[in-house]
């Protein structure tokens, strides 16, 4: 399993981007997660979706009701919705995939996507 993480850039506070994730391989059975990690920081887990899309899993309110998590089978690729984007989430995102994980202990990473939020 490979994965292509995408999307990531130099946003405003307040403004919004929209994270993807690109696997080669037939992972439309795994779990896939979003992580993050800022400088000087431990990489963090922000998002998780299951295999079929049916359950969604967020950080603490760091993230929740801003971040939001999809996917599409069809194409092999999983979304993170980043809205009302504040300089606290400036890091480096990675995608993740896993046949049972959801909030830690991944067994596939990208490469990770910039992501850079201005006061």
């Amino acid at each position: 399993v490979q994965l292509q993480a995408s999307g990531g850039g130099l946003v405003q506070a307040g403004g919004s981007l929209r994270l993807s994730c690109a696997a080669s391989g037939r992972t439309f059975m795994y779990n896939m997660g979003w992580f993050r990690q800022a400088p000087g920081k431990e990489r963090e887990f922000v998002a998780a979706i299951s295999w079929s899309g049916g359950a969604t899993y967020y950080a603490d309110s760091s993230v929740k009701g801003r971040f939001t998590m999809s996917r599409e089978n069809a194409k092999n690729t999983v979304y993170l919705q980043m809205n009302s984007l504040k300089p606290e989430d400036t890091a480096i995102y990675y995608c993740a995939a896993d046949e049972h994980r959801l909030r830690d202990g991944y067994r596939y990473w990208g490469q990770g996507t910039q992501v850079t939020v201005s006061s």
